[in-house]
């Protein structure tokens, strides 16, 4: 009664106003809708992988899939107005990780953002003796090597928030980047902490900074002694109108407790000129150096075992 045969699906308007030459059967529109649906991927394929063999090298025009190609972002080697100084940001350091971690992409991304070419390196102090943040210094400036031309002696616990701050080269004498006038702390005339910059001809001149000074302080008080005996001008911000804002100070006095015990001699020692000692009598041994990454932004930790010689300065340790 019923044909078992099935008809050929017609498209809805009929075959007067078909524009196909023919009836398709279901079937075969949906293989042509597939092979179409394959060139198109086919088409993009070859758009975005950039195999149309342009090397002459007789690769295949179809490869493994790759993508699309963008352009790439300017290296500050390949971008001349990244100038051609680079910065050693040097930050002394002992278990102060949690400031670390913010410290080390907020200075990279800052640092970039001013198109200065720098490298971050953490000093850590991995001894036994007192925390000597001069002396740390000094092996920064010798491990840092000839890649860098200058350098920043940063504290850990102070962010630059003003793009308007200056970490250029300074060339006509030390910058004093956390000066006086916009240290949220430390607002005395000689105070040169914090964050200094200085060429490596310049922290040579000085013969770097004292080893002398162990526990908290004091040190950035005997360097501003010797930069004006090596006849530099010390330069600082102007025209920064954030004042006490324009650093963001993270150091928690509830938690992290400063090392300002004076032992012995100390007291007394702390305020005289070290005539002798400096970059050229630091004690040390380089534990290990380490490339790492802190949120994406790049640094190396240098492990630093410092020397101390207690008939010099027998306050190097608490016994």
């Amino acid at each position: 009664m019923f044909s078992s045969r099935r008809k050929a699906s017609q498209l809805p308007w009929g075959d007067s106003r078909s524009f196909l030459p023919r009836k398709y059967s279901v079937f075969q529109l949906f293989f042509a809708c597939l092979f179409l649906a394959f060139l198109s991927l086919l088409w993009l394929q070859l758009s975005c992988s950039g195999d149309m063999n342009q090397s002459g090298q007789g690769q295949d025009l179809i490869s493994s899939p790759k993508a699309c190609p963008v352009e790439p972002p300017i290296s500050p080697e390949e971008d001349a107005s990244w100038g051609t100084h680079r910065l050693a940001v040097l930050v002394p350091f002992r278990e102060r990780f949690e400031e670390l971690l913010v410290f080390v992409p907020h200075m990279h991304h800052f640092l970039n953002k001013k198109k200065i070419r720098h490298h971050i390196y953490v000093l850590n102090q991995v001894d036994h003796f007192r925390f000597n943040r001069a002396s740390l210094i000094n092996v920064g400036f010798l491990e840092s090597g000839n890649s860098t031309d200058y350098l920043a002696m940063h504290d850990v616990d102070l962010l630059p928030l003003n793009e308007e701050l200056d970490y250029s080269f300074p060339e006509a004498g030390p910058f004093h980047v956390a000066s006086p006038e916009l240290h949220p702390l430390y607002h005395y005339k000689t105070y040169v902490g914090g964050i200094l910059l200085l060429t490596k001809q310049h922290y040579q001149l000085c013969n770097g900074m004292s080893n002398r000074f162990w526990g908290w302080g004091r040190e950035d008080d005997e360097f501003y002694r010797r930069i004006k005996g090596a006849g530099l001008q010390l330069f600082r911000p102007s025209g920064i109108k954030t004042g006490y804002k324009t650093f963001r100070h993270l150091h928690d006095p509830a938690w992290r407790k400063r090392d300002q015990k004076r032992i012995a001699s100390q007291k007394q020692e702390q305020f005289k000129l070290d005539r002798e000692g400096g970059l050229n009598s630091v004690r040390y041994h380089l534990d290990s150096r380490t490339l790492v990454s802190v949120a994406g932004a790049p640094c190396t930790v240098l492990n630093i075992a410092l020397d101390c010689d207690a008939a010099d300065t027998p306050w190097c340790t608490f016994d």
